[in-house]
């Protein structure tokens, strides 16, 4: 099946009729992408309908409609349309995020650069297929029930009596064999077949091809939700949770059409926000690590900031960075930053009202007092600030900088310059 691509920005729009990189953007996809709207809740939705089309989200990445794949990419600069650079960017921040989750060391989709999203999940998928079976994949214990004509295993008593009240010489056994046909490898099984179906790679198709030539044969289950909630990992079953979560990523994505049996629907999409701020957290952990900072970078840390009898309400700042110390009871530095995936509006950068209080909300909860809001955009134009006391207070000032990271295309570099501009502004003085 050969795939037809559109590529198009986050916040877009796709109308029907009308062509993007010489593929039509047919009605019948207009419908299957209503349907699909109509599925989700509005306020989960990946993007809005309009007048003959739909306007994108703050989301990125990949919906496959039937042969027509709808790639949606990030975009941090108004003025650069180069989708090259924003979908090397997107996948490469992927890629960052994955390699926290990725076992296999000599993973060969490291070496390779995809042509799209979908493309670089089955390569992360493909390669730990086959670094499981060049480690060895696992046997378990499954009860078996037959009709057999020797006594193996237990009788079975009610299904004895009715399949075998005229055949006297069989039995019916119930026993337990050990073997490969288990649920593991019955969704990897799954989403082998459907990467068959998605991709017209002719590369990724050859190494499915010798996968299968590898791969036990395992009865067809019914795989869902439930199946993935209902997994236990143990210490042998440990080395498939990489392969079992991209797994369960892409059939848990994936939308049947069962009315015409053609235009199924795959949708992998990320929240830009989200993928930005584990991005800046991810990096600033490793590049700490790396260079033996003397400060430790937190996630999420949470605190009650309001309260009644009723319910309770936190507050949790996107990253938090302390400052290491030998000195027990010494109380440390702390500071706040709060990713933005956004470009200020205004000429001069200036964060919104929004940003600025939630910022001032950290900064009095956490009791910081150098803070900083972090988007993508031109470094010349970050900014130092403050929040203005009362005239009539002693109160230490609070600082809210705005700091803006240039993307890169290479990932290195974009990190290296990540951690020299927070770790530069960090040893800063406040004004």
């Amino acid at each position: 099946m050969k795939i037809n691509k559109i590529t198009i920005f986050e916040h877009n729009k796709l109308i029907v009729d009308k062509e993007y990189n010489g593929v039509i953007f047919k009605e019948t996809y207009y419908n299957q992408l209503i349907k699909f709207y109509n599925e989700q809740k509005e306020k989960d939705s990946l993007y809005t309908l309009i007048a003959n089309g739909i306007k994108f989200k703050e989301y990125v990445g990949v919906i496959q409609i039937g042969n027509l794949q709808i790639e949606v990419l990030p975009k941090a600069d108004k003025d650069s349309t180069d989708e090259n650079k924003w979908r090397k960017l997107l996948i490469n921040m992927l890629r960052e995020i994955e390699l926290q989750l990725i076992k296999a060391p000599s993973s060969s989709w490291l070496k390779l650069i995809p042509n799209s999203i979908l493309e670089l999940y089955f390569e992360i998928f493909i390669s730990e297929l086959e670094y499981l079976i060049h480690t060895g994949l696992i046997k378990q214990y499954q009860p078996v029930t037959s009709n057999q004509a020797v006594l193996r295993g237990s009788l079975y008593f009610p299904k004895h009596i009715t399949h075998n009240l005229v055949h006297k010489e069989l039995f019916y056994t119930r026993n337990i064999t050990y073997n490969y046909d288990h649920i593991w490898h019955s969704i990897f099984r799954e989403t082998i077949q459907l990467i068959k179906t998605l991709t017209d790679n002719a590369h990724l198709h050859n190494r499915i091809k010798v996968l299968e030539l590898y791969f036990p044969e395992v009865q067809k289950r019914t795989i869902t939700a439930q199946t993935f909630a209902n997994l236990k990992y143990n210490r042998k079953t440990e080395s498939y949770r990489p392969a079992t979560e991209i797994a369960k990523l892409l059939l848990l994505n994936f939308h049947p059409d069962l009315s015409s049996g053609t235009n199924h629907i795959l949708a992998l999409m990320f929240d830009m926000n989200k993928l930005w701020e584990k991005f800046i957290y991810i990096t600033l952990r490793k590049q700490f690590i790396r260079n033996q900072s003397k400060y430790n970078v937190y996630a999420q840390r949470k605190k009650l900031f309001w309260s009644s009898e009723y319910n309770k309400r936190e507050i949790k700042p996107d990253i938090i960075i302390q400052e290491q110390t030998n000195e027990a009871n010494k109380q440390t530095d702390c500071y706040i930053l709060d990713t933005k995936w956004k470009v200020p509006e205004n000429i001069n950068a200036i964060p919104s009202d929004s940003d600025l209080m939630q910022i001032f909300a950290y900064a009095n909860i956490f009791n910081t007092h150098k803070n900083a809001l972090i988007y993508p955009g031109n470094p010349k134009n970050s900014k130092k600030g403050h929040y203005e006391s009362p005239e009539d207070t002693q109160k230490e000032t609070i600082g809210c900088d705005t700091i803006l990271l240039e993307c890169k295309e290479n990932i290195k570099e974009f990190q290296e310059s990540i951690y020299s501009t927070i770790s530069e502004w960090l040893s800063q003085k406040m004004e």
